[in-house]
């Protein structure tokens, strides 16, 4: 009996330990299936980090800023945009269509003024405001800062047209002009024997030479700053010598051709500086050279100064020409050092003048020019006037100008922009 007791109980115990063991083992079983789990966690978490460490990070692409497209808005334009708060709003509303955000509009055009001038004849001006009863550059440029749409004044500097009666003449006499080298206008109503072997520009020409010149437009330019506030800048045009066909490359030439700058005052400041008169001779190279950079330098100097005021009254003005397309005409032959200026700085931007139907040479001709960029710009213009009556020739010139990579395009005139030429736009 004694015998057996023992025998349940060493089965009781050894039953127990099995249950022990077997409770552990399921335990650790358990624990190492958690373990796992968790350990497959943490590799596939450490997996996503690594995958993220690795993968290359996109960044977000910048908002293409639209490539600025212009219109000149000339005086003369048919349309009378200026004359009634009607003819603004349509005008903004072409602009709108032909997705324009640059506005070139006229200013001072032959010596005449067409804004609120106090420093000379507003007749231009008052027809304006009598039509509008309002002044309708003011509200342009309200209603344009509204849409988008940037505009400048542009001002035609040295040209007078053929108004006789511009008041810089009436304050100065015709000793305030520009001569060639037989010291003749660069308009005159009578014509020589020479004139049929040459093609005068027939404009009125100032002396850029003349520091009477300079005074008088920098006041004018001055006035335009201040007067309206919400102009983007400043567009200077003929801000160069005339550029008669067919030109000649410099005074060594000046037997096949004419060349100008023998203004009074400027022949006067030349022969005090150089002892050099240009009138009567000169002898070698050096001294044809000293006399064309003198020419070039008066040019230069006037649009530095108007830059300089510009900029003085505000930086963000912004400061452009419009050019003679071909730098080596514009530079030997108007004296208009284009190039130079956008290496220095003195303006933003230049627009090529590049109005042809001859298509591949407006071609090379931007190829030319985009090669001068500088410090600034180079915008081109095309001369819609010519093609308005053929839109594919203008489309084409377009595209092939956009290829080519302008800074801008500038089209003239707002005029001309027809249905056909708008919807090639878009």
């Amino acid at each position: 009996m004694k015998n057996n007791l023992l025998v349940l109980i060493l089965f009781s115990l050894i039953l127990s330990a099995d249950i022990v063991y077997a409770a552990n083992e399921q335990a650790q079983q358990d624990a190492a299936k958690k373990s796992a789990v968790v350990n497959k966690g943490f590799i596939v978490q450490a997996a996503k980090e690594k995958a993220l460490e690795s993968a290359p990070i996109k960044e977000e692409s910048p908002v293409k800023e639209q490539l600025p497209r212009g219109v000149w808005v000339s005086v003369f334009s048919a349309k009378e945009w200026l004359y009634s708060k009607e003819g603004v709003n349509k005008l903004i509303e072409r602009c709108q269509k032909a997705k324009i955000n640059q506005i070139y509009l006229q200013f001072f055009q032959s010596g005449n003024f067409y804004y609120d001038t106090k420093i000379g004849d507003r007749s231009k001006y008052d027809l304006m405001l009598k039509s509008a009863s309002i002044d309708t550059i003011d509200f342009l440029l309200s209603q344009a800062q509204e849409k988008g749409i940037k505009v400048f004044a542009w001002v035609n500097v040295l040209s007078l047209g053929k108004n006789q009666q511009a008041g810089i003449l009436k304050k100065y006499g015709d000793s305030i002009l520009t001569r060639d080298q037989y010291l003749r206008l660069s308009h005159s109503e009578t014509k020589s024997e020479l004139d049929k072997y040459y093609l005068r520009e027939d404009q009125i020409f100032l002396e850029p030479g003349d520091p009477r010149v300079e005074g008088y437009m920098l006041n004018v330019i001055n006035e335009i700053i201040n007067r309206y506030p919400l102009i983007s800048g400043v567009h200077l045009d003929y801000i160069r010598y005339p550029s008669p066909v067919p030109f000649v490359p410099g005074s060594r030439f000046k037997n096949f051709g004419l060349t100008y700058g023998f203004g009074i005052k400027n022949l006067e400041r030349f022969r005090d500086k150089t002892g050099l008169n240009p009138g009567e001779a000169l002898n070698n190279e050096a001294e044809y050279l000293s006399w064309d950079n003198w020419r070039r330098q008066q040019v230069t100097d006037l649009v530095k100064r108007i830059s300089s005021l510009v900029k003085v009254k505000s930086s963000d003005l912004l400061v452009s020409c419009a050019v003679v397309p071909l730098p080596e005409r514009a530079y030997t032959n108007a004296f208009q050092d284009w190039s130079r200026w956008l290496e220095e700085g003195t303006v933003d931007f230049v627009v090529l003048m590049n109005y042809t139907k001859d298509s591949q040479f407006a071609k090379e001709v931007v190829k030319s020019g985009l090669g001068h960029r500088g410090k600034g710009k180079v915008y081109v213009g095309i001369g819609v006037f010519l093609m308005k009556s053929n839109p594919e020739m203008f489309f084409n010139q377009y595209r092939t100008a956009l290829e080519l990579g302008p800074d801008g395009i500038v089209l003239f005139s707002i005029d001309d922009l027809t249905s056909d030429i708008i919807g090639y736009l878009n």
